[in-house]
C-alpha cells in the first residue's frame, strides 16, 4: 500500500488566501519584534554595560592611586624622616587643592559678541 502524501504546509489554498500565509505572518511578526528590540533594547544594554565598566574602572583606578601613594610614602620614608615626608605631601596636596579650587571658581570664558 502506498503512503499518503503529506498535506501542504498551511493547509489547502482557497484561492484568495495563499497556503503559506501563517508562516509569512509569523515571519513578519518575528522580524518586526527583532527590529524593535534592536532599536530599543540593544542601545540600552550597551549604555548600561558602559556605565558598569566605567564604574568598575573608576573604582580600580582609585584603589591603584591609594596603593601607589602608600608605596611612595613608604619609599620616601626610607630616605627622609617621616615628618619631612608628611610635610612634603601636605604642601603638595595643599597647593593642588588651591589650584583646583581656583580653577573651579574661575568665570567661564564667554564667546565675544559679534
Amino acid at each position: 500500500m502506498a503512503a499518503p502524501s503529506p498535506a501542504p504546509r498551511g493547509g489547502p489554498s482557497n484561492g484568495m488566501i495563499p497556503a503559506e500565509w501563517p508562516a509569512q505572518a509569523a515571519d513578519t511578526i518575528v522580524d518586526t519584534i527583532a527590529k524593535v528590540r534592536d532599536r530599543t533594547t540593544k542601545p540600552l544594554i550597551v549604555a548600561v554595560r558602559a556605565a558598569v565598566y566605567g564604574l568598575l574602572a573608576g573604582i580600580v583606578a582609585i584603589i591603584a592611586a591609594v596603593l601607589l601613594l602608600v608605596l611612595v610614602i613608604r619609599l620616601l620614608d626610607l630616605v627622609l624622616p617621616i615628618w619631612a615626608v608628611y610635610t612634603l605631601f601636605a604642601v603638595v596636596f595643599t597647593v593642588l587643592g588651591f589650584v583646583l579650587i581656583r580653577k573651579a571658581k574661575a568665570p567661564a570664558a564667554t564667546a565675544p559678541d559679534a
